[in-house]
């Protein structure tokens, strides 16, 4: 008998075959192809649904929300069952055990570098761990998704050099306990290395992160030793991931890769037709990377992700060259540096320049729209484009944008525009979607959580295909979000509706599938904010066979895994 079965779905695989109406059935939290006299305890009418597999987000930082969030909200609610958390080199785990404030510096770090509330992380957070696989085992048994991590870079270097981590180099001894201590945390189920050389991730103290101080022999030692784990791979982030690589950076993932013969992927790579020559450029290191025995997978994301700026609490403004310190100031002196035409001028040279790569687009400040106002001056501006409010002021738009958060001593929410939804630049998208080594993903769910929300991308992507610009079939979009990160991950038994297969399975009305607003919601320990969206069509989502949301509403039940390598990831070698 089986436990449940869904009848007369629209049954759309995985694989990318064509859709088909058939009876799926679930036997202890495994997928039964089901015969029409198939008997179950509970059964359920799916005629005019479509099902498929659970989605798989590729590129998460769920590892600190899953504590006091064991549903992973919003991504489960939006379809998704497995989520790939410890991406940019950034994990809760190993903390030193002689060396209690190190957790303290890890809190601060994740709040700045990944947007995390500081009050969640210390009210959230249990910090009861030493090694990764304490950090594991204490997830266990208390999540609704499946999750598994990669150990990032800067706890090693952390765990192993202390504060010299920042700045310092390892001695050949330090270097050796690195890499033991990656071979110990693999052997518990990481997923391999993240790593992170970006210009754009700076600690708590504004310094630099650990693993941005580490030269290519110590990333290339601790690329072999991924290899020499089964299931693993690389993540990692360099400078050149938010605009167009250099050759050295080209070289140094190159390298890489093929030291471990595991995929590497990094993210995101922004595609845009008023920079026609950045993909080709980004893709590079793809086609050089198949010649030298490894593989390099660049993630994208296949929706236009909402987020919110401000200029008064950290943001994605703060990163480009030369805001940052501006930005940092206390509020009172920060508006007099703002409303100074001589600061502003420099400002937006700087952000107009080269080396701002792809945050460029953030300084057509007309483009903006007024969010929440605080003050009376600023009443009945929320929801117009300042370009018509400096118009009407006689002012430039930066002057009239500065002035407006000025009255609201900075507090003012404003929401960029995209620059990039015209026909050419999803045109391109589609024709990128098409190279072997380019896959959706990007979402950063669990991080930047009061200014993205890139979680939705699954809904939105799928209402996009069925009724929207239509860019891919439903069958291909569904295995760009399935089967697709599962095999680069090599995920055993899930991505796929096939028989024996984990019951990770959607279930939805194609005639509504899509995402909500991003809505500001406070409910984070300590009341911190975050942006949330609601699944629109998603009639159940199933983990392991057990039914984790109803019809967007989340059952309570938690049946999720923690996914280790080895044993629930099969090695995707690239030799």
């Amino acid at each position: 008998m089986l436990d449940h079965l869904i009848k007369g779905a629209t049954v759309v695989d995985g694989t990318g075959a064509p859709a088909r109406v058939a009876d799926v059935g679930i036997r202890d939290g495994r997928i039964v192809l089901a015969e029409p006299d198939a008997v179950a305890r509970t059964t359920e009418d799916a005629t005019g649904l479509v099902l498929t597999p659970g989605f798989v987000d590729p590129h998460t930082h769920y590892d600190a929300q899953l504590f006091w969030d064991p549903f992973a909200t919003p991504s489960m609610n939006h379809g998704v069952t497995t989520v790939a958390g410890g991406n940019c080199g950034f994990t809760l785990a190993p903390l030193h055990p002689d060396r209690p404030e190190d957790a303290d510096y890890t809190r601060r770090m994740m709040s700045k570098v990944e947007g995390m509330a500081l009050k969640a992380l210390e009210e959230g957070v249990e910090w009861s761990w030493s090694s990764f696989g304490e950090y594991l085992d204490a997830l266990e048994g208390r999540i609704a998704v499946n999750a598994g991590f990669m150990v990032g870079h800067c706890a090693l270097r952390r765990y192993v050099m202390g504060a010299d981590a920042v700045g310092g180099q390892p001695t050949e001894e330090q270097l050796a306990r690195m890499v033991d201590l990656l071979h110990d945390a693999m052997d518990a189920g990481a997923w391999g290395l993240s790593t992170t050389q970006s210009s754009t991730h700076s600690d708590g103290d504004g310094a630099p992160v650990a693993s941005r101080h580490a030269g290519p022999a110590e990333l290339i030692a601790l690329s072999k030793a991924v290899g020499e784990h089964e299931g693993t791979q690389l993540e990692a982030i360099l400078a050149g991931c938010l605009d167009q690589f250099s050759d050295d950076e080209i070289d140094l993932f190159v390298e890489m890769t093929a030291a471990a013969g595991r995929p590497l992927n990094w993210n995101v790579l922004t595609i845009d037709a008023a920079v026609p020559e950045r993909v080709p450029r980004q893709l590079v290191a793809s086609e050089r990377a198949r010649k030298s025995g490894g593989r390099i997978v660049a993630l994208t994301m296949p929706i236009l992700t909402p987020m919110n700026m401000s200029l008064g609490t950290f943001c994605a403004l703060n990163l480009i060259p030369g805001w940052g310190e501006i930005l940092a100031l206390p509020v009172p002196e920060r508006i007099a540096k703002l409303r100074d035409p001589a600061v502003r001028a420099e400002m937006l040279r700087r952000a107009d320049s080269k080396e701002a790569g792809v945050f460029r687009r953030l300084a057509n400040f007309g483009r903006y729209v007024i969010g929440d106002t605080y003050s009376r001056e600023n009443e009945g501006l929320t929801g117009r484009v300042v370009k018509d409010i400096a118009a009407e002021r006689g002012q430039d738009a930066f002057q009239c944008l500065v002035e407006i958060c000025a009255n609201d001593e900075l507090r003012t929410v404003l929401w960029p525009m995209p620059t990039d939804n015209d026909p050419a630049s999803w045109a391109l998208r589609r024709e990128t979607w098409e190279h072997e080594d380019v896959m959706l993903g990007g979402s950063d769910a669990g991080a930047h959580l009061d200014r993205m929300c890139g979680a939705p991308y699954t809904t939105r992507f799928l209402g996009d295909c069925l009724r929207g610009r239509k860019l891919v079939g439903l069958e291909r979009a569904v295995k760009m979000l399935t089967d697709d990160p599962a095999r680069l991950f090599g995920l055993r038994d899930r991505g796929r509706i096939a028989e024996g297969y984990h019951a990770d399975l959607v279930l939805f009305d194609p005639e509504r599938i899509d995402a909500g607003p991003a809505t500001l919601v406070h409910d984070l320990p300590g009341d911190s904010p975050r942006l949330d969206s609601r699944a629109i069509g998603i009639v159940s989502v199933r983990v392991n066979g057990v039914e984790t949301v109803r019809d967007d509403e989340v059952t309570g039940a938690i049946p999720g895994r923690v996914l280790r390598s080895g044993r629930d990831t099969r090695t995707v070698s690239t030799r």
